[in-house]
């Protein structure tokens, strides 16, 4: 996918268009996959909250992956998709028993990740398999957001927890089918990746029916040229190594999970805007443009970098400009950035956008959220619409006040 598919696109589809590009999802889970071809059972779950559109669910079902999921709404999208309810994990945070019951009776996998309601779904529900998901307390990840196995998360059952679990298991004769963990996104070394591993590894050894082992994610892609990244195949490599050893001690072949959804996606993800204006001011040179954090609020919420290129004009004069939205408070893609020089109406692309982007727009501003592409060997295809006047006003109710009315109103008197 070049520049000039990427034009013809925003011209065919209108701006801002996000466009995935499937060949490159289509090497990123084979080079997961051949990392880890040492592995008997290997078992990638995308990520679904990453990108959810079901076009590209259908795309990872039929390379094989299974889905992570974190709501009862992605399960159900994915049994859309077609995938079947043992091939989707359900791994959700703070919600409630009776969400959690309701997708076990879909049959999808559970992963609990609190004691109270691991006690509670055990008592109800003591033959349906559960997969725990622990915290290592170790810490990951290139932002506090992102980063989920540190001590204060409120993500996962703390590793010091373990005998109250072991208790809540015993008393209720539950069936812990898996153990999981995902130390945060955007890992940057590996042996911190392999120390929260041998953690996974010393857990698991006090349950004696497991069937796989879910290692979670969080490998960091490269936002830039010549940006570091997870090397996937020494993780592959060393982890591989382990984990066979591991297996030979259990004395059983289990699974082994992850759940990527950035790898897979992100990559494969342009965002193309289009240049309202160009604003000199005594400090800075503007350019805004027909989007905003409302469309991709990755560079505002966790100060995300997101290459932006000139496609229009790939080949002029490198200039410094500050990349902004059209949202009425400050909205900032970029700052003093270098670009090739941009004039009203040309088309500028965001690279890394095909993970948490589309899928945290809004329509803040009531503006309407952009339209989405699937490319695949040289063909544009619309997987989502751009919204329209009408999808804003979609399920308001609209109540009319008479803030007129003269009717007196009795108050009784006590």
């Amino acid at each position: 996918m070049n520049d000039q598919d990427l034009i013809k696109i925003a011209k065919e589809f209108g701006s801002p268009v996000y466009v995935y590009d499937a060949e490159k999802i289509i090497g990123q889970y084979k080079r997961l996959t051949n990392a880890f071809s040492g592995i008997k059972q290997l078992k990638v779950n995308y990520a679904a909250k990453a990108l959810s559109n079901i076009s590209i669910l259908k795309l990872m079902k039929s390379l094989g992956a299974g889905l992570d999921t974190v709501s009862i709404q992605e399960v159900k999208l994915g049994l859309k998709a077609g995938f079947e309810p043992s091939q989707i994990i359900y791994t959700p945070n703070g919600v409630s028993l009776e969400e959690i019951e309701e997708v076990a009776q879909l049959g999808a996998q559970i992963n609990i990740d609190n004691l109270s309601i691991l006690e509670q779904f055990g008592t109800r529900h003591p033959k349906v398999p559960v997969c725990i998901r622990i915290n290592p307390h170790v810490m990951a990840g290139g932002n506090t957001n992102i980063s989920v196995g540190h001590i204060d998360s409120k993500f996962g059952i703390s590793i010091h927890q373990i005998p109250h679990l072991l208790r809540i298991v015993e008393n209720t004769g539950m069936n812990i089918n898996g153990i999981h963990m995902h130390t945060g996104s955007d890992i940057l070394d590996i042996e911190v990746f392999l120390y929260a591993s041998e953690i996974l590894f010393n857990t698991a050894k006090q349950f004696k029916d497991l069937e796989f082992l879910d290692f979670g994610s969080g490998f960091k892609v490269p936002y830039k040229e010549g940006d570091i990244e997870t090397n996937i195949e020494e993780l592959g490599e060393k982890l591989t190594l382990r984990f066979h050893e591991f297996c030979e001690e259990y004395g059983k072949e289990l699974t082994l999970a992850f759940e990527p959804g950035k790898f897979l996606v992100s990559e494969a993800g342009q965002f193309v805007a289009k240049v309202n204006v160009i604003k000199q001011t005594t400090s800075t040179v503007f350019a805004g443009i027909d989007t905003g954090f409302n469309h991709l609020i990755r560079p505002m919420l966790y100060g995300a970098n997101h290459s932006i290129r000139n496609i229009s004009n790939p080949g002029g004069k490198i200039r410094f400009y500050s990349v902004v939205g059209y949202i009425c408070e400050t909205d900032t893609f970029a700052s003093n950035k270098r670009i090739s020089e941009i004039s009203e109406g040309d088309l500028l692309s965001f690279s890394n956008a095909g993970a948490y982007c589309f899928t945290m727009a809004s329509n803040y501003n009531s503006r309407y959220r952009p339209a989405e592409v699937l490319f695949y060997k040289g063909e544009a295809h619309l997987i989502r619409k751009r919204e329209v006047f009408e999808d804003l006003l979609r399920n308001q109710v609209d109540v009319s006040l008479d803030v007129n009315d003269k009717k007196k109103v009795s108050v009784s008197k006590s």
